[in-house]
């Protein structure tokens, strides 16, 4: 079965094509500046070979369309036996992986006010993938997926019950197919069973979310309702009283859609920094002596520690840690900062294989650690391609 997953950004569409037999990338590509009539397009083939063009994309229709074309050539997509897509917010109903319906993408519209950066632009390419792939069956997997396991304990909020029964407030829990992924590699890079590893998992990047695994499920995140919560993101607000919203609300006489914006687009790391969303801006910034962008990094540090102390905590002790993601994967100062001062769980890093270059899985902790520290890169797309494999076979 070839199963293509796409994954979409507000101007970006990455996807790739895998075959699953074998588990073997057929091709992949990006499509990135989507609404210019200068959108860069880059394919590579099976082989790693790559090639890139300039093209007129206006929005994410013709977006998916190019990708068709370079895939296909512009002949009909038969190749393409399945979608699978990471989806991010479907409500109490949809914490899973199911096939695309109706009423699958009606429940992920009356959830658009909690994930309105995601929910749109994913509704929208499933439908269209609806249309130009008729008969290809489409999966949907939740970002929530991973975190059914956290225990009510961990996902029930100190508010009125009827809001959990009634509207679905609840810890859901994101980045769930990077956490499963990490949850599977981490045992296989350390040689070991999953069963009594305790893990913490640090997805860092645009998107950030630290999750605390034992025996290989997950027992907390550090996202909560929606993916605003947890920990500082690029551009999103973390974690957040939520009387300041209030507060600044009546002051400013903001509407909750302003408000929501103001929450995904300019909150985070940018509105700490003031300079960038991007780590690498606000490292630069900071190096030239910039106090704010230095502050938003310390902030950044501090929340990841302070939730691995926490799960530690929740898990009764600490085998691993895990950096995944944009920053996870590249920053050794965010790694190294995050692990200073550690030591007292049994946690120490090797700085020279913490600073050393590589693209692959490694161990990055010193020898006499008692505490493993690992870079991952996370492989979100194969775990969506499996679990719509998996859905599938149940069809």
């Amino acid at each position: 079965m070839k199963v293509l997953v796409p994954n979409l950004g507000s101007t970006s569409l990455k996807y790739q094509l895998i075959d699953m037999d074998g588990e073997r990338v057929l091709a992949r590509g990006k499509i990135e500046r989507i609404g210019s009539a200068l959108a860069i397009v880059t394919t590579w083939d099976a082989a790693g070979k790559s090639t890139q063009a300039t093209a007129a994309v206006p929005d994410h229709r013709a977006a998916i369309q190019t990708l068709l074309d370079r895939l296909h050539g512009g002949a009909q997509p038969t190749a393409i036996d399945a979608v699978g897509f990471k989806a991010v917010h479907g409500g109490p109903r949809y914490r899973g992986s199911f096939l695309v319906t109706d009423e699958l993408l009606e429940a992920m519209n009356e959830f658009v006010p909690v994930a309105p950066v995601h929910n749109p632009v994913y509704i929208q390419a499933m439908q269209v993938f609806r249309e130009v792939l008729p008969g290809v069956p489409i999966v949907a997997v939740f970002e929530p997926g991973f975190h059914v396991t956290i225990p009510e304990r961990a996902s029930v909020y100190g508010v009125p019950f009827e809001w959990l029964e009634k509207y679905g407030v609840r810890r859901y829990g994101f980045h769930g197919s990077s956490h499963r992924y990490i949850s599977q590699r981490v045992p296989e890079v350390l040689g070991r069973s999953a069963a009594g590893l305790r893990l913490v998992s640090c997805h860092l990047g645009g998107s950030s979310s630290i999750c605390a695994i034992r025996d290989g499920k997950s027992l907390d995140s550090s996202f909560g309702f929606s993916a605003q919560s947890g920990m500082e993101h690029a551009a999103r607000c973390g974690e957040l009283d939520p009387f300041a919203v209030l507060h600044v609300m009546d002051k400013e006489k903001l509407t909750t859609a302003q408000m929501r914006e103001l929450l995904s687009k300019k909150s985070g790391l940018l509105g700490i920094s003031g300079v960038s969303s991007d780590l690498r801006d606000i490292e630069e910034a900071a190096a030239q002596g910039n106090t704010r962008a230095a502050l938003a990094i310390e902030v950044l540090v501090y929340e990841v520690k302070k939730y691995i102390g926490a799960f530690a905590a929740a898990m009764g002790g600490l085998d691993a840690v895990a950096f995944a993601g944009g920053i996870g994967e590249n920053s050794w100062q965010v790694r190294q900062e995050v692990c200073r001062g550690l030591e007292f769980l049994g946690l120490h890093l090797d700085n020279e294989k913490n600073r050393a270059p590589g693209s692959n899985d490694r161990i990055i902790s010193s020898r006499d650690s008692k505490v493993a520290v690992l870079v991952v890169y996370t492989n979100e797309e194969i775990i969506v391609a499996r679990e719509t494999v998996r859905v599938l076979g149940q069809q």
